[in-house]
């Protein structure tokens, strides 16, 4: 695959419109997001779960760049969404919780509570999506925090299984809330690694700590520069570019599920074969020299893919196009990493075919969505909707991917 390149003087337009576009989706995504806060209070009293003592939002998040490196000690760089997971939390006096889902009412009645004892969280109890939000409880409570028993009800504009982080949403929002009812105070470094354990640890999802820190010390209008092996970020602007689009391929996926944990696996052995801690200190020569078959392509992935982050950020900082570099990783996620599929590459393909810069598949992979640059919102959707219709398939949501401020307190 080829990206179209645009001339100059439709690449300034198309910055320029989507600056704009960006400044006003931030305004009318803060109207949202105080709309919400009051819907998810007023939702929670009608469920029988009192007053709300307050309303936190966490977003989900897409990974601009830097896919599979986070747990290699590589570099990455998401930025935190407008679509937001909403969570109205009531103390209660003894240790019970108490979860409703507006997202499992199909037709809009009333969902029914997923209710859990502090005191008898298992393996098995409970399952689901109420298993991060107990999670997240679990975790602090490690932590020593005196966590109360709660009513809770969650509402989400982010997709589930989406690619799009759906699951730290969750997590930074109840992370966000927790910390303020208990006036732990505990910042956003420690509630990063409370959100990890509670997806890692209690879920049993075998991820690194990228999406925790997209949510949590995201900087609207910017991407985040993670650096893995120091723990240090640094907030990139994302002004200088054309659109960024987001296109959600409907298929679904599980990090929970094997395929993840496996290819953590494979990149922990290519690590031990070169006699190196991580990857972050791999290189293209000693791996030719050293690993074969899926070991050398793991590792030559995450090894590139480093690469494609710091010269991303390069081009940010200048104002240019980061098109090509994204079709780069996407190559390399679908050939060394093995982690796309039939519809994340047809929507790659379709996109840059309907004059897209790049595109890439986003997220762990296995399905999800595509982040596609330098293409309005409704050509990409148009590009999309066709592309998967030829597979059966019927797209998702299809946005304008607007870098949002972290997770926190709207009511």
């Amino acid at each position: 695959m080829n990206p179209e390149r645009a001339t100059a003087a439709a690449a300034g337009a198309g910055t320029a419109a989507g600056t704009a576009t960006a400044d006003g989706a931030v305004g009318a995504r803060a109207v949202e997001a105080s709309a919400a806060g009051a819907a998810a209070a007023d939702g929670l009293a009608a469920l029988g779960g009192g007053t709300a003592d307050g309303v936190w939002q966490g977003p989900g998040r897409v990974n601009l760049i830097g896919e599979h490196t986070d747990y290699n000690a590589g570099l990455a760089l998401p930025f935190a969404l407008d679509r937001r997971t909403t969570v109205a939390v009531r103390r209660r006096a003894d240790r019970l919780w108490r979860c409703w889902s507006r997202q499992q009412a199909p037709g809009g009645g009333h969902p029914e509570p997923v209710t859990a004892e502090l005191d008898r969280l298992g393996a098995d109890h409970p399952t689901g999506w109420a298993r991060y939000v107990l999670g997240v409880a679990w975790a602090l409570g490690r932590l020593g925090v005196d966590v109360p028993g709660a009513d809770v009800l969650v509402d989400s504009t982010v997709p589930p299984g989406s690619g799009l982080s759906s699951s730290a949403a969750l997590t930074t929002a109840m992370a966000v809330a927790l910390d303020d009812l208990t006036a732990s105070d505990l910042g956003a470094g420690r509630l990063v690694a409370v959100c990890h354990e509670a997806e890692a640890g209690f879920v049993g999802a075998p991820t690194g700590t990228l999406d925790q820190r997209a949510a949590l010390l995201a900087v609207a209008g910017h991407a985040l520069l993670v650096d893995f092996a120091t723990e240090q970020t640094e907030a990139i602007p994302l002004g200088g570019i054309g659109p960024l689009v987001v296109a959600d391929t409907g298929v679904r996926h599980d990090h929970s599920t094997g395929e993840y944990g496996a290819r953590r696996r494979d990149c922990e052995s290519a690590a031990d074969a070169l006699g190196l801690p991580d990857l972050r200190a791999a290189d293209l020569a000693s791996i030719d020299a050293a690993l074969t078959g899926r070991r050398a392509a793991r590792a030559r992935h995450v090894v590139t893919e480093n690469q494609r982050v710091a010269r991303t950020v390069e081009r940010l900082r200048a104002g240019q196009d980061i098109g090509d570099l994204l079709l780069e990783s996407h190559c390399s996620l679908r050939d060394d990493f093995e982690v796309s599929c039939p519809e994340l590459d047809a929507v790659v393909d379709a996109s840059v075919r309907a004059g897209a810069s790049g595109a890439r598949m986003t997220g762990g992979g296995f399905g999800g969505s595509v982040i596609v640059s330098g293409l309005p919102e409704d050509e990409v959707r148009a590009a999309a909707t066709e592309a998967l219709a030829a597979l059966d398939r019927v797209p998702g949501p299809v946005f304008e991917a607007v870098a949002s401020g972290p997770a926190g307190r709207v009511a």
